[in-house]
């Protein structure tokens, strides 16, 4: 609580609706906040209300342990002028199918829910239900409103509970250990004052080894690179941009120093986020 003794709150926009995985990191996020959820059809509209000033904060996966990184997310952070992620959250996903009440595996003739799901889940899907519909939907959550007999089922959450809805089994990921990493995007300007890791984007010069310059660079500070992804740049065939993350605190002058270096060396730097 405040001086006053109100609850702090929060105006979160996320994929929706309540119930996606999404909506889950963002009450994590701020277990002692009061949270404003704003649901969302798309990343991109959540991060449009955070950019308006609809939101204080936007929810963005950003990997997967499965599918590896959320592309989308990606572009948006490297593209969206005047944000920064400011916290990260790891959350465990458990899938699950889910039916009306009394609906066995062998009824079910369609599956809804989000492409990042259907792909998750794809040799449960591939091996107990090879002949149904598979139909893409915004988000898990969503698949809820999609079904609509009992041939019908959607993949969710283990957190969603409705009446007259039941899983129809355990856990259906390929993997039982699956985690997707989220982060937490504000407005530019709230940097925090310290960090456990600092996420930049950049492109190399067209050079050889300029790569491993790069990298090089967090090499020569002492700098432990934790996470390295690469994105083609559109309308330019050959050429990508690479997305890093290293342990480090924004405060330390030997992290500045490293950024500083970088971004003089390499094209359309942008620092992604501080936390």
């Amino acid at each position: 609580m405040d001086e006053q003794g109100k609850v702090p709150s929060a105006r979160v926009s996320y994929l929706g609706p309540e119930g996606s995985y999404s909506s889950v990191a963002a009450l994590r996020f701020f277990p002692e906040e009061e949270v404003h959820g704003l649901p969302c059809n798309s990343f991109y509209e959540a991060v449009q209300r955070l950019i308006a000033g609809e939101a204080d904060y936007a929810v963005l996966p950003v990997e997967n342990t499965l599918q590896g990184a959320v592309t989308q997310s990606l572009d948006l952070l490297y593209g969206s002028a005047g944000i920064c992620a400011v916290r990260e959250y790891v959350l465990r996903i458990d899938h699950r199918l889910i039916a009306r009440e009394g609906t066995r595996l062998c009824d079910v003739r369609r599956v809804f829910s989000h492409e990042q799901a259907i792909m998750q889940c794809g040799k449960f899907l591939s091996r107990e239900l090879p002949r149904v519909q598979i139909v893409y939907t915004q988000s898990t959550a969503q698949s809820m409103e999609r079904i609509e007999s009992a041939g019908d089922a959607g993949i969710v959450g283990s957190h969603v509970d409705k009446p007259g809805y039941a899983f129809i089994g355990g856990n259906i990921a390929d993997e039982q250990k699956n985690f997707t990493h989220f982060l937490l995007v504000e407005r530019e300007g709230k940097r925090p004052a310290h960090s456990e890791k600092i996420y930049f984007a950049a492109t190399c010069p067209h050079e050889p080894g300029a790569l491993l310059k790069m990298l090089q660079i967090l090499a020569v500070y002492d700098l432990n690179m934790t996470r390295i992804e690469s994105r083609p740049i559109k309308n330019s065939p050959g050429e990508y941009c690479f997305f890093i993350e290293f342990s480090g605190d924004i405060a330390d002058k030997n992290v500045r120093a490293a950024l500083s270096r970088l971004e003089e060396y390499t094209k359309n730097f942008k620092l992604l986020g501080c936390y």
